[in-house]
């Protein structure tokens, strides 16, 4: 499925079938495997063939080279800001495929060694069996450069235990692979020397039977002990400041607990989130509260809105900042708009939650004999872009 004047190691998602077993490689090393138009494009293509194919029955997922993935192309997205949703389409398509990897009907197995970030992860934590490893960093970054949590992160963050998903959501916090088994965002932990040997005996598989895969990757696992100053240690504290009703009161509340013996890990968060988007923060924080009462197809619509609306700029300019301040010219030096949280008004962020009108929502299929429905092409926005000189 090569792209015509492209060879096959040139493409960025590879795609191999080997009897009942079917294996994707994410492949842009030199770019971290971030997720372009085209991956999206391609995941969904092979995915939706797979699951209709009654000879596949499992599916392999990993990254070439030192990343698994890196996430979304910020490049694209800031390039993206010259010209009205220029990036909807791609968007679009994400979060549709985010959905159908959530309710996949083929056992699926993420084999991560190295980067997991953003909308990277979310091609390994809604898997049935996520593998990590002693250089996997998994993080979502999003609300320091003025986005928010997105990918179905609005859903999966917001499920774990306590507090928990505040703190990830809005600090952007690393997590390594045994702290990822520990918070139930990854299944298995497994010696990075030891992913090859594992890949091939899960090649040798003579079933893609859940248990059957279970039992070969647990004979690799090693059981998970955390590190003395793990942040999952850390758990009373989280959970007493994540807790707070608004940004501005989590911070307080820091402030306080910074201050007593054995929280000096709180000094880089306090000032991780005073760098930070306040609009990006206000979002998220309300992004992953609502997800707690929401389902995924609910968390994903919701992701969508703000998503556009963030690009559209409905209410700052904010996402782009980051983006230039991180990734662009990479001065760290982001100049907020609005500066402070007190002047990123709640009646403002109200705005980039507001429903759009139904057949302009992300159309996810609510019937399961019509699961691969809801698809770009079948909404009124490739029309729209033909109008506005788009695509």
């Amino acid at each position: 499925m090569a792209k015509e004047g492209m060879t096959q190691d040139e493409e960025v998602v590879l795609a191999e079938e080997t009897d009942h077993i079917r294996v994707i490689t994410l492949n842009q090393p030199r770019k971290l495997n971030v997720i372009s138009s085209r991956v999206v494009y391609l995941l969904a293509e092979y995915l939706e063939r797979w699951e209709k194919d009654d000879k596949a029955q499992l599916v392999i997922i990993k990254g070439a080279g030192r990343a698994f993935s890196a996430g979304g192309d910020l490049k694209m997205f800031y390039d993206g800001k010259k010209s009205k949703d220029s990036c909807l389409e791609v968007v679009y398509r994400m979060y549709w495929l985010c959905y159908h990897i959530h309710t996949y009907k083929k056992v699926q197995v993420a084999l991560v060694n190295g980067i997991s970030m953003g909308g990277g992860a979310s091609l390994m934590v809604p898997m049935k069996f996520s593998v990590v490893t002693e250089k996997t960093v998994f993080a979502t970054p999003e609300a320091s450069i003025g986005f928010h949590t997105d990918c179905g992160f609005s859903y999966m963050l917001s499920h774990l235990p306590g507090r928990l998903g505040e703190y990830l959501a809005l600090t952007g916090a690393r997590l390594n692979g045994k702290e990822l088994v520990a918070a139930g965002l990854a299944t298995h932990f497994v010696s990075s020397e030891k992913l090859p040997e594992l890949e091939k005996h899960l090649m040798s598989l003579k079933s893609g039977e859940e248990n059957a895969v279970r039992s070969a990757i647990d004979k690799f696992a090693i059981e998970v002990q955390l590190d003395e100053e793990s942040v999952m240690n850390k758990k009373a504290v989280i959970d007493e400041c994540f807790s707070k009703e608004t940004v501005a009161d989590i911070i307080k509340s820091l402030e306080c607990e910074a201050s007593k013996d054995g929280n000096g890990w709180i000094g880089p968060v306090l000032k991780g989130l005073k760098r930070s988007s306040p609009t990006g923060l206000k979002m998220t924080l309300r992004s992953i509260r609502e997800g707690r009462n929401q389902k995924l197809s609910e968390c994903l619509r919701k992701e969508f809105r703000l998503t556009m609306n963030t690009l559209r700029m409905a209410i700052s300019e904010d996402v782009y900042e980051g983006i230039r301040a991180t990734t662009i010219d990479k001065d760290n030096s982001p100049k907020w708009d609005p500066p402070t949280l007190d002047k990123a008004e709640d009646d403002k962020i109200d705005l980039v939650f507001q429903p759009f009108q139904d057949d302009l929502e992300l159309q996810i299929p609510e019937k399961e004999e019509c699961r691969w429905s809801g698809k770009f092409e079948s909404t009124p926005y490739p029309a729209m872009q033909a109008t506005n000189g788009t695509s």
